[in-house]
Parts: C-alpha cells; structure tokens; sequence
C-alpha cells in the first residue's frame, strides 16, 4: 500500500467545467423552422409511413415464420422503420409528424401482430397461409390479438409509439 494514499479523500477523476451553453437567437430558430414547414409534405408523410409499418409487419411475420415464435420486441424496429420513413420523406417539424409515426407504429405492431397469428393459426389448421389470411375477419382479428397477447407487448408497443413519435421530427441542427 501507498503511504501517501489516504482512504478518506476521494481520488476520482477531477471533472471539468460545463460546457458553455449554446445560445440561440430565437429569430434566426424562427426563420430556421419557417424554411423548414415550406419543405414539409404531410401527404408523402403518410405515405412514408403506411409503408414502413407495412413493411415491418411483413418482417415481423418473416422472422416469425423462420422463428415459429412470436417475438414481441420487434415492435421496435418497426416504430424506428415508421418514424425514420416518416422524418427522411416527410421533412416535418410540426407536431402532426410525430403523432402519425406513432399511430402508424401502432398499427404496424399490431398488423405484424395478426399476421403473426395467421400463420399459428395456418399451421395449427393445417391449410395454408392465404387461406387463412383471406378468412380473417375483424372479429378474428381481434380475438388473435387477445389470444397473443402477453403482458410485455404493452412495454414493445409503448417502446414502437414513442419511436415513431420522436423519429418523425426533422431535427433542427445545433449549427
């Protein structure tokens, strides 16, 4: 042992300072996000969107045919998918971008969801995938969602949501 080492002092790391915040001239941020709503397209938005939650649910579903198993946690790639899809083609800043990415993440979680249950219910009958997609009801969906149902796809779809919120924005640059 060290005699110069004292056990009561605290050797951490010394910490620096903070860095000096970045101030922004709420003008220039004004004008900065004005020129960004000219550029926006909401419809391409939508667009964008459906087809990553389309997407997703078909990757939820592949995975679940090479896997045999329900996998919960891509609901999380699918909100990333939605969100990135919305933001990159959408260009939004306003507050609509986002809550389309989240209500396209739900759906897409929940299509990849009964997707998902088609094809247990295809093998379990023993007829074939489209047949049992093309005998799906909204009844039947919903009780496929029921019957999926495990208590951690409250946590991936709350995951997916907030994902397709929060990635939808175009982010304003520090710059």
């Amino acid at each position: 042992m060290d005699e110069h080492y004292d056990p009561d002092l605290d050797y951490a790391e010394p910490t620096t300072a903070p860095a000096a915040t970045l101030e922004i001239d709420p003008a220039v941020l004004q004008h900065y996000i004005d020129l960004q709503r000219t550029r926006q397209h909401l419809p391409l938005a939508v667009v964008a969107g459906m087809t990553g939650a389309f997407i997703g649910a078909a990757i939820w579903l592949g995975i679940t045919v090479l896997t045999g198993f329900q996998i919960g946690w891509m609901a999380v790639g699918v909100g990333l998918l939605v969100g990135m899809l919305i933001r990159v083609l959408g260009r939004g800043v306003d507050r609509v971008f986002g809550v389309l990415g989240a209500v396209l993440a739900l759906l897409g979680c929940i299509l990849g969801n009964v997707l998902s249950g088609c094809y247990f219910v295809a093998e379990a009958e023993g007829v074939s995938y489209l047949e049992a997609l093309a005998s799906l009801t909204p009844s039947l969906a919903v009780q496929t969602i029921r019957l999926m149902f495990a208590p951690a796809d409250l946590l991936f779809y709350g995951i997916a949501v907030y994902e397709g919120y929060q990635f939808s924005f175009k982010r304003v640059p520090e710059a």
